[in-house]
């Protein structure tokens, strides 16, 4: 796995000020960070008037890569308070964070959430969890976190994945890899752009893995849009036993290509690493939870951009498992 440098796009002092300075003027104005449509709508309006430098810092991924890092606001380890031993003890955490990347999302799209994720609120919280070890959720952490797409069972998924670093002492990596940068056999983009398997939800929509009323759609792992090769692919819920063993050896063949081109992304506090879910995969790489009040924190938010065209229009007749996506802000 390399250890490329990601694009980087820094905010200048005054820049990062302008975005922190909007975040703290509407925690001061609501007193907290948990999601209203009073909130939101002033969220919408805020955003609207940033200033252009910064929404110019928040246009669309523009490299093969897939991804970038945005440099946005500095943090005070000491005073944004422990790390939560769980998302639903995180409350406020960092309640200034959680408006300033809602800022950001609305800038670059239109933020989502779930409501059968994190109690419906638009800006999660990823820290580890104890009981949650060896889940392959935002929760765990001895295992390796396999590369796959953003909630890749719904239709309804994220464009866009924002991953905001509150902690990381110990210099743990967020894993990448884009579709644009592998090279692949044009027999097997053949097979892979075929529906042959579902994505099934994973452990942290409960209520999804018990939806039967329809049977699992099956969904191609690849899809030719306009501009380039995208992807769809979650190994880990992905049931290959029920493919042919021409499908399993090009779905295998495209692993080893993602893995070959993987990028280990550490962030550091205060930066935004923006992956396009439509290009690159991502995961995490294993590490000891000490439990202690210091370990990785990240801050999540997921951005649908209203009329991309990347994914195949047969998307739209699937049920997502009843799950529900609720937007920010709907127009």
């Amino acid at each position: 796995m390399s250890t490329a440098a990601a694009p980087v796009r820094q905010l200048d002092a005054r820049t990062a000020g302008e975005l922190r300075q909007a975040a703290q003027k509407i925690l001061d104005q609501f007193g907290t960070s948990a999601t209203s449509p009073e909130l939101l709508e002033r969220v919408a309006h805020t955003a609207a008037q940033l200033s252009d430098t910064l929404k110019h810092h928040c246009r669309p991924v523009d490299t093969a890569d897939g991804l970038f890092v945005l440099r946005a606001l500095p943090v005070d380890d000491e005073g944004i308070g422990p790390t939560p031993s769980g998302w639903g003890n995180a409350g406020d955490s960092g309640a200034v964070y959680d408006i300033a990347l809602l800022l950001l999302a609305t800038v670059m799209g239109n933020p989502i959430a779930w409501e059968g994720q994190q109690d419906g609120r638009f800006v999660h919280n990823i820290v580890p969890s104890p009981g949650h070890e060896t889940e392959q959720t935002g929760a765990s952490s001895t295992v390796l976190l396999s590369p796959h797409t953003e909630d890749a069972f719904h239709p309804g998924r994220a464009h866009l994945l924002m991953l905001g670093c509150m902690r990381n002492h110990d210099d743990i990596a967020t894993t990448a890899a884009s579709i644009r940068k592998t090279r692949l056999a044009d027999a097997d983009v053949d097979v892979l752009t075929q529906p042959v398997l579902p994505i099934l939800p994973d452990d942290a929509y409960a209520e999804a893995q018990g939806f039967t009323e329809e049977a699992a759609p099956p969904v191609p792992a690849l899809y030719a849009a306009e501009d380039g090769m995208t992807l769809r692919f979650d190994p880990a819920y992905t049931p290959l036993d029920g493919a042919g063993p021409g499908y399993r050896a090009a779905y295998g063949r495209l692993s080893d290509e993602l893995a070959r081109v993987s990028v280990a992304v550490s962030l550091s506090p205060g930066e935004v690493l923006v992956v396009d879910n439509d290009l690159v995969v991502h995961g995490r790489v294993p590490f000891r939870a000490r439990y202690d009040g210091t370990d990785r924190w990240l801050k999540r938010a997921s951005v649908r951009v209203p009329g991309r065209r990347t994914r195949p229009p047969a998307e739209a007749g699937e049920h997502g498992y009843g799950q529900a996506a609720l937007e920010a802000h709907v127009s």
